[in-house]
């Protein structure tokens, strides 16, 4: 099953990082956002990845066209111009299309671009700007048995503010900090059977979450997995500087893999 990535926002809200390179460049722990969130679909043996560039999308290109090399000792010969690679310290195995969509096509028409590269009956669907320890096999399992077109993963926003309670008194019966909301927001990870590209179109202004995700749910053909893990999005430089501390301490939740 073939894993679709969005990368071609410009992240705006991020400008001190993004200036010069696209969102899921940015990185955690030294290393790219984009690359966290690969290590996650391949822990669960997903290594065949299709990316959606828009913004500055020549630098994902170089990332992954030197990958091999960075990751390797190798030796140059200037004469030549001859590079042989020495194997071995490599840490991933993956299989990585890259497709120019446009700088500012929205996310619905940058999927159908990819449509001659997704070949399964299914296909993953995320964003490259958040992480999560979501379950990709549950995800799956509750794909399969719904029936559904397509499944997206739902998680709890914490309030940004925290709520009381009182009698009609004023009296304070319970005080709770930023608690859970009870709506479901959409956190990506989706799963799509491959019919789902007919709801698509390559009008840059085809936005997945407009018309066809609103056609899939009024068709009664969308499920949701409930996911009540961790998730966290790198919309700001808080959240930029949060998901870096929680790497440095060791306490980041979406590292599954060894």
């Amino acid at each position: 099953m073939k894993v679709v990535i969005l990368c071609g926002g410009k992240g705006t809200r991020l400008r001190e990082e993004t200036e010069f390179k696209p969102k899921p460049m940015v990185e955690i722990g030294g290393r790219p956002i984009l690359w966290h969130i690969m290590r996650h679909y391949a822990h669960y043996g997903y290594n065949e990845f299709v990316l959606a560039l828009g913004y500055k999308g020549h630098a994902i290109k170089d990332y992954f066209l030197s990958y091999h090399y960075q990751q390797n000792d190798v030796t140059v010969n200037t004469g030549s111009g001859s590079v042989e690679v020495h194997p071995g310290k490599g840490d991933v195995d993956w299989k990585v299309t890259l497709v120019d969509t446009g700088e500012d096509t929205l996310k619905g028409a940058r999927i159908a671009m990819l449509a001659p590269h997704i070949d399964s009956e299914e296909f993953m669907v995320t964003y490259g700007d958040g992480v999560s320890d979501v379950d990709l096999d549950k995800l799956k399992q509750k794909h399969h048995s719904s029936g559904a077109t397509g499944t997206f993963t739902g998680v709890r926003m914490p309030s940004r503010f925290g709520a009381v309670q009182t009698d009609d008194g004023g009296k304070v019966l319970s005080w709770e900090e930023k608690p859970l909301l009870e709506e479901y927001i959409n956190s990506g990870f989706f799963i799509f059977k491959r019919e789902f590209l007919s709801y698509l179109t390559k009008d840059p202004m085809c936005d997945l979450e407009k018309k066809p995700l609103e056609r899939l749910a009024s068709e009664g053909k969308m499920a949701m997995y409930k996911h009540d893990g961790f998730w966290h999005c790198m919309d700001t430089q808080r959240e930029y500087h949060l998901l870096n501390e929680m790497w440095a301490s060791n306490k980041a939740p979406w590292r599954t893999w060894k």
